[in-house]
């Protein structure tokens, strides 16, 4: 196994579990940070798929305190994992096999767990957080029988803890599906490792999907989209003292630990053959990478349209091969 321990200790000192404790903490529990309404989706941006809806039901009945904070900050990131999960769902209807899905850092877990409870087992999943309060949320709807949930942050989750734990052993193998949503960003800029590290628990026909917040290669470029997504989609959820407090106390932390599209490009390919955009949101980009290129284009292939207006949409688009956004 490759040797991690200097990268462990990196991550221990990140923002994530030191600068930025208290603001998850308080976020995860309901105490700050909350929108004035719950998001819901914007269901006349997708087709009328049966499958879909059902997915977009359960979702909304199973949200916990920091998915509704998450999905009121980002302009139409609510209905991207809606998307991604439809996609991962009709990936798994498809496969003889059942999928294995890590679900990394991604709060309450909320995307994962509905979808072992709407497949009915057929996607296995593991969801993470450092925080008990999203354990809470988690178990809110009682122990799921096909989800499960590690209690700490991504980088103590290693092979041995999987393969030592009754519940966890049938992941120790390699997962197919591995979800990092904007958790990266929230311990250092070192994506090289970070991708190296999670690449390992994936199987080698596996694929990553990657969903951060990316710097601009022109910084007003940046601040432009920052402010579209402030003042033209926050506020519908947020009063502006709200939005100029995360932004002091949060945002400028996490802006230290973004990268650029290149730099992401250079840690994703020193790992993977393949790697498409697969969504834009302003800053918010979402990729997947892949050694299959079958197994990449097949869940490129199951998804729908993305669920966003176009105005929130800038270059690279999806479908661009992230070597050539990186290029550009």
């Amino acid at each position: 196994m490759q040797d991690f321990d200097d990268f462990f200790s990196e991550c221990d000192r990140g923002p994530r579990l030191n600068q930025l404790a208290g603001f998850f903490t308080e976020t995860a529990a309901g105490k700050n940070g909350m929108p004035v309404r719950k998001p819901i989706v914007d269901t006349r941006l997708f087709p009328n798929d049966t499958l879909l809806h059902r997915f977009v039901d359960l979702h909304s009945r199973r949200q916990g305190f920091f998915d509704q904070h998450y999905h009121s900050s980002i302009p139409y990131r609510l209905e991207e994992e809606c998307r991604m999960a439809h996609a991962l769902f009709r990936y798994a209807q498809l496969s003889p096999t059942d999928i294995l899905l890590y679900s990394l850092g991604t709060a309450e877990g909320t995307m994962a767990r509905t979808l072992s409870e709407l497949s009915n087992g057929k996607i296995q999943s593991l969801s993470c957080s450092p925080n008990e309060e999203n354990l809470k949320c988690f178990m809110a709807f009682g122990e799921p029988t096909n989800a499960s949930f590690f209690l700490g942050p991504f980088h103590r989750l290693s092979k041995e803890h999987l393969r030592s734990d009754d519940k966890l052993r049938h992941f120790g193998d390699g997962f197919d599906f591995i979800l990092e949503d904007t958790t990266f960003q929230m311990y250092s800029p070192n994506r090289k490792k970070q991708v190296e590290f999670v690449a390992h628990h994936l199987k080698t026909d596996g694929i990553l999907l990657l969903l951060e917040k990316f710097r601009a290669a022109d910084p007003r470029d940046y601040q432009t989209r920052e402010s579209q997504k402030d003042f033209g989609f926050k506020t519908r959820y947020f009063a502006p003292v709200e939005i100029e407090r995360k932004t002091k106390n949060v945002l400028t932390t996490m802006h230290n630990s973004e990268v650029t599209l290149a730099e992401m490009a250079n840690a994703v390919y020193a790992q993977f053959k393949h790697c498409v955009i697969t969504w834009n949101s302003g800053n918010f980009y979402g990729l997947a990478a892949s050694n299959s290129r079958e197994n990449l284009w097949r869940y490129l292939s199951l998804m729908v349209e993305p669920a966003i207006p176009s105005e929130y949409v800038y270059e690279p688009q999806p479908y661009t091969e992230l070597s050539k956004a990186a290029a550009g």
